[in-house]
């Protein structure tokens, strides 16, 4: 049994993670809270890729990095580095594609709690990054959480993209829901099916884990708002 799919996905998924979840969390704090013109339309090219087939994403993804693409070329010409169907496309496909939950939950997260709070700490001499880290990211971080479950469950399972983009290279781009790709194409189910109860399971428990910590939050909440 060849576990490169687990391995593979994982290490996608995290990274994928990390980098949306820094990304979607300042770009969220930058723009939720102020309003200038084009805004609806900035939010709505960030959160695209969630309403648009995987197909066309990667499509558009494959038009920007392939060969001829802008920042394709310039990667070769500067960095002698091709994008398409290397294992930086599955991170650039997991990226682009779980972005808008982490963006949308961050932005949700950010405009929930009462701002007065942040422009108090402003009056009293607060710094813009302490206010940030000892009071916007703790009020937001239930939200925040959320969208990392989110976005780690879609980049662990992110499909139509990375097949457009990276390709399926074994030990290379062959992540989950690419090995059951080819395995059922191939014939060989029994492999396909122990590769989606894998990812179902992995899928379910996150869902779960999410819906269990915030009944737990939402109860221990109550408890001190009755206290």
């Amino acid at each position: 049994m060849n576990f490169s799919p687990l391995w593979l996905s994982f290490k996608t998924a995290i990274i994928a993670t990390v980098i949306v979840f820094i990304v979607g969390v300042f770009l969220a704090r930058v723009i939720s809270r102020r309003d200038f013109p084009g805004k609806s339309i900035i939010e709505a090219i960030f959160l695209l890729p969630l309403v648009l087939p995987p197909t066309v994403v990667g499509f558009g993804l494959l038009v920007l990095f392939g060969k001829n693409g802008p920042i394709g070329k310039l990667l070769i010409n500067w960095f002698d580095l091709q994008i398409v169907f290397s294992w930086y496309a599955v991170i650039i496909a997991a990226v682009v594609v779980a972005f808008p939950l982490m963006y949308q939950s961050a932005a949700a997260a950010f405009q929930k709690y009462d701002a007065n709070l942040e422009y108090a700490a402003y009056t009293m001499g607060a710094s813009r990054w302490r206010v940030f880290w000892t009071i916007s990211f703790p009020l937001a971080w239930p939200g925040l959480l959320a969208g990392l479950v989110l976005t780690f469950a879609r980049a662990l399972g992110e499909f139509g993209a990375t097949l457009m983009l990276a390709g399926y290279i074994p030990n290379v781009t062959d992540t989950i829901p690419l090995a059951i790709y080819f395995a059922v194409e191939s014939g060989n189910m029994e492999m396909a099916t122990f590769w989606v109860i894998i990812i179902v399971s992995l899928g379910f428990s996150a869902i779960l884990w999410l819906n269990w910590w915030s009944k737990r939050s939402i109860m221990k909440h109550s408890i001190e708002k009755n206290t």
